[in-house]
């Protein structure tokens, strides 16, 4: 497969293209023979997040001493990026990308130690599915009931949905933004 760089590139190691040939071949193990069902299902098993931090693609930037790689160099995280979105049966696998790039830092960084030695661990595993979800002050959040009709949400929103991937209760959370009505907005405001 071709990377479509053109010329040598200096910013990898060997230890890069290592996890590199890491990356494909995980994908060809377990995203491909199960990407349509998962599109199907608009959700991953749960047993992929078990099985990319087994191959060293999830928890590898949570410190050793919590079960993870300990690793801190994002070029890490590039790579496995550049794999992911290479190919085309990938898309089921953004919920580790995003796991690793954007929510486990969150549990590296802003936790106390009591936090970390609860939820690391776990997370290294793959056995608890982390995510994060955002919205602009004022939008729907977690005080929003459940029956009250939904809100549009803006082009400011943002939402990371690394947990509609797999749900423990099976359950997929709505995904979001919810769609809006014709006019300017729907709000229950």
């Amino acid at each position: 497969m071709s990377s479509g760089v053109v010329g040598a590139r200096s910013l990898y190691d060997e230890d890069h293209e290592y996890l590199r040939e890491t990356v494909r071949s995980f994908v060809a193990k377990h995203a491909e023979p199960n990407a349509e069902r998962w599109s199907e299902q608009g959700k991953v098993d749960r047993w992929l997040f078990t099985e990319a931090a087994s191959a060293g693609l999830l928890g590898f930037n949570i410190p050793e001493e919590y079960g993870g790689g300990g690793i801190t160099d994002f070029r890490f995280n590039a790579v496995i990026g550049e794999e992911f979105s290479r190919n085309p049966v990938s898309d089921g696998l953004a919920c580790v990308g995003l796991a690793s790039d954007i929510v486990i830092p969150y549990f590296t960084d802003l936790t106390n130690d009591e936090q970390k030695r609860r939820w690391l661990p776990g997370i290294a595993a793959g056995e608890l599915v982390v995510a994060v979800a955002m919205t602009e002050p004022g939008g729907p959040g977690p005080t929003w009931p459940a029956s009250a009709p939904p809100r549009c949400a803006t082009a400011t929103t943002t939402w990371s949905t690394a947990a509609r991937s797999s749900s423990p209760t099976g359950r997929t959370p709505t995904s979001w933004p919810p769609p809006c009505a014709p006019g300017p907005t729907r709000t229950r405001d």
